[in-house]
């Protein structure tokens, strides 16, 4: 977990309550996790008729939202103001949204909770708000993981759930979902439901769950590729080939001239070492192994040569110069190029 969130999240179980919260930046999974624990467990359920309130940025001002931050808890111990998208609020980028806004964070009222959620972005760091913000309020900012941190996500929220997850289920989730944490936490959450407590989580439980086909799918044709076994490079193709809507052949060659293009970084390094691969390309250290076994089949120009037909296929695939070819067709000639 974000230190950040964590340090926040540990605070607010322990019953302590900051006046003044923003939560902002690219990465929304974290500013939801926090905005929703106040929400669930600030108020007691008979308090929060007249003491939350829930605003959407685009529908309110800073001068509303200010006016329900200053009035006092009725028969409760706080108040809850929480402002979702609040990017959206019309003045807050203005200099007499920003002048309120300033006026009240540096003395809130102590009864209140106020929480910006700030999402995508964080404020902007040239107005005064974005410059001032740190020094009179609990401010944390949440930018996007690398894909190396993905692991370490996986597993602490698999154990906060009470559950096991073995590496290749690691790799599986963290490679096709990638790193949007919400979504991935969700994907997690429908693994969870079908595993009993007590069993681990394997990579079948996973490809079951978010909708991959265990022999045939597109992590099973870039390690065939990686180990250049063109029988089973061929067998995931025909299979590919005969329900192209189910697998549509764009996101495979996204996938795989990711996967090259880190690969031609890798080639021309001098450290070629699992974990200098990792340091290197920022990637799950569960792919490492794939990485390196890759270096051992393809030499640097191959792999050029290879980015270049992904980067036709690409084009084709998408009406450009693709002639009378099938999409099937063009996975087919993709592949047996980049083998060879």
């Amino acid at each position: 977990m974000d230190i950040a969130a964590k340090k926040i999240l540990t605070d607010l179980k322990a019953g302590k309550y900051d006046p003044v919260y923003v939560l902002q930046g690219e990465e929304t999974f974290y500013i939801d996790l926090l905005s929703n624990f106040i929400e669930a467990h600030g108020l007691q359920d008979s308090e929060r008729s007249f003491n939350q309130t829930i605003y959407y940025g685009k529908d309110v001002t800073v001068a509303a939202i200010l006016t329900t931050a200053k009035r006092f808890p009725l028969m409760a111990p706080r108040q809850l103001v929480i402002v979702r998208e609040a990017q959206d609020i019309p003045d807050l980028q203005k200099d007499t949204g920003i002048k309120l806004m300033l006026d009240y964070i540096a003395r809130p009222v102590p009864s209140t909770v106020l929480v910006l959620c700030h999402m995508h972005k964080a404020l902007d760091k040239r107005k005064e708000l974005g410059k001032k913000i740190d020094q009179f309020a609990t401010c944390a900012t949440f930018k996007k993981m690398f894909e190396n941190q993905l692991p370490s996500f996986v597993l602490e929220y698999v154990m906060d759930k009470g559950f096991k997850i073995d590496g290749a289920a690691v790799q599986v989730l963290c490679e096709y979902i990638g790193n949007d944490l919400s979504r991935l936490a969700n994907e997690i959450d429908k693994v969870l439901i079908a595993v009993p407590k007590g069993e681990i989580i394997t990579a079948d439980n996973v490809m079951s769950q978010v909708g991959i086909s265990r022999e045939y799918n597109m992590f099973e044709l870039q390690k065939a590729l990686i180990q250049k076994n063109s029988f089973l490079a061929n067998k995931i193709v025909n299979y590919f080939e005969s329900n192209t809507k189910r697998n549509p052949s764009i996101p495979m060659v996204a996938l795989l001239y990711s996967f090259y293009s880190k690969l031609l970084v890798a080639s021309i390094t001098s450290d070629r070492s699992e974990r200098g691969l990792v340091s290197l390309l920022k990637i799950n250290p569960f792919a490492a192994k794939d990485y390196s076994m890759a270096l051992q089949r393809y030499s640097t120009l191959q792999i050029i040569e290879n980015i270049s037909r992904l980067k036709q296929a690409d084009l084709k695939l998408k009406g450009v110069n693709s002639g009378s070819e099938s999409e099937g067709q063009i996975l087919k000639e993709l592949v047996f190029g980049l083998m060879y």
